[in-house]
């Protein structure tokens, strides 16, 4: 919801509250689906350190 025209901060909030409640629900997450902490971590090279072999 695009809200950049309303300059009242609390009628902002109603506004997007009222959108967000006749929303449909958003689904599950799939089962098996990583999330957050769980995702496994892609290991970051040093700056300014070449790659052995």
């Amino acid at each position: 919801m695009n809200t950049k025209t309303i300059t009242d901060k609390t009628e902002r909030k109603a506004a997007k509250r009222a959108v967000r409640k006749k929303a449909a629900p958003k689904a599950k997450r799939a089962t098996g689906v990583a999330r957050g902490s769980l995702k496994k971590k892609v290991a970051k090279l040093v700056q300014g350190q070449r790659k052995k072999r």
